[in-house]
C-alpha cells in the first residue's frame, strides 16, 4: 500500500496530510510534541518582505464548531524565516511549503524569488490580500488580476507554487482557471471566511480587529463543496484546507477531488491529532484494500 501523493514531477508527499499555514507557526512548538517528519509536509505561518505586527488583541475568539481568528498575517519576515526557521525546518523528512503574501504584485515577485532557495519545496501563495495599488480590492477576488499575478510570480521562481484561493467570490471555479492559466501547479481551498463575535455582557466586539476569519468544523460543508467545485473545473492538484478534524475528513475531501489535506483549527485543540489521522487515513485505505491515494482521489459518486 502507498500513501504518497505526488503535487507535481518534483513534489511527493510522504502521505496526504500537511499541516496549514496559521496555525502551525515554524513548526517548533509541535516538534517538541512529535517527530514532524510524520508529516506529508508542514505549510509555513505566512511571510512577508518585511516583519509584520499583526493586529491588536484580543486576536482569538472560539465558536460553536470553529475558531474566529484576527491575528492580521504577523510574522517575522523572509529574512528573518530564511536565517532563524528554515535551517531548524530542514532537519525533517518532510516537504516545506512556504505560505506567503504582498500588497502589491512587485512585493509577490520579490518574495518569490527570494524564496527561490534549496530546502524549500513548494510555495503557497495567499491571495487573500488587498491590493494596496488597486483601491484595496483582494488579489484573489478578480480573475484578470489573478492570472497575471500568477504568471508573473510563476516566472520568477523554480519551485512547485500553490495558490491559495479566496471563499469569497462569486465564481470560485472562475478563479481555479485563471490561477491554472497563470501557471499555478496546484489550488488550496480554500480559505476563512469573515466572521464576528460579541460580547453582550460589554456590548463590545470581542476581538481587537472587530472581525476575523472563521475556521474549524463549522466550515467543513461549505469547504467540501468548494473543493468538489474546483476540481472539477481545475485539471491541476486541489489541496483541501477547511474544518478537517479527523480522517474521515480526510477520506471526504479526497473523494471530493482533493489530493492532499491541510490541517489547521484542530492542531490547537489537539497537537497531536495528526498521529491519528494519519495512523486512520492508513488502517482505512489498509480495510478497503486500496494500493494507493489516486483510487480514492475525486471518486466520489453521484449518480
Amino acid at each position: 500500500m502507498d500513501i504518497s501523493v505526488r503535487i507535481t514531477p518534483s513534489l511527493t508527499l510522504k502521505n496526504p496530510v500537511l499541516s496549514a499555514s496559521g496555525t502551525f507557526a515554524y513548526g517548533e512548538e509541535f516538534s517538541r510534541l512529535f517527530d514532524l517528519s510524520l508529516l506529508g509536509g508542514v505549510v509555513t505561518k505566512g511571510l512577508s518582505l518585511l516583519p509584520k505586527e499583526g493586529n491588536p488583541t484580543p486576536r482569538i475568539c472560539e465558536t460553536s464548531s470553529g475558531l474566529i481568528n484576527a491575528i492580521g498575517l504577523e510574522n517575522i519576515g523572509a529574512d528573518a524565516f530564511i536565517a532563524e526557521k528554515l535551517p531548524f525546518l530542514r532537519q525533517f523528512d518532510t516537504s516545506i511549503v512556504v505560505n506567503f503574501f504582498g500588497t502589491s504584485e512587485e512585493e509577490y515577485v520579490l518574495m518569490a524569488e527570494k524564496l527561490d532557495i534549496e530546502g524549500i519545496s513548494a510555495l503557497e501563495m495567499n491571495v487573500s490580500c488587498p491590493n494596496i495599488k488597486k483601491g484595496g480590492i483582494e488579489f484573489g477576488k478578480d480573475p484578470h488580476v489573478l492570472r497575471r499575478l500568477t504568471a508573473n510570480v510563476r516566472s520568477a521562481t523554480s519551485k512547485p507554487l500553490f495558490v491559495k484561493l479566496s471563499p469569497m467570490v462569486t465564481q470560485i471555479g472562475e478563479m481555479a482557471l485563471a490561477a491554472q492559466e497563470g501557471g499555478a501547479d496546484a489550488l488550496t481551498c480554500a480559505n476563512t471566511f469573515p466572521a464576528m463575535a460579541i460580547n453582550e455582557k460589554t456590548c463590545r466586539p470581542i476581538l481587537g480587529n472587530v472581525t476575523g476569519g472563521l475556521s474549524g468544523p463549522a466550515i467543513k460543508p461549505i469547504a467540501l463543496k468548494i473543493v468538489w467545485e474546483v476540481s472539477k473545473q481545475a485539471c491541476i492538484p486541489v489541496i483541501a484546507s477547511g474544518g478537517i478534524t479527523t480522517w474521515r475528513d480526510v477520506v471526504q475531501f479526497l473523494l471530493a477531488g482533493a489530493s492532499a489535506v491541510e490541517i489547521g483549527s484542530a492542531s490547537l485543540r489537539d497537537p497531536l491529532c495528526f498521529t491519528e489521522i494519519i495512523r486512520g487515513f492508513a488502517d482505512y485505505m489498509r480495510e478497503k484494500g486500496l494500493k494507493s491515494v489516486s483510487e480514492l482521489i475525486g471518486k466520489l459518486k453521484t449518480d
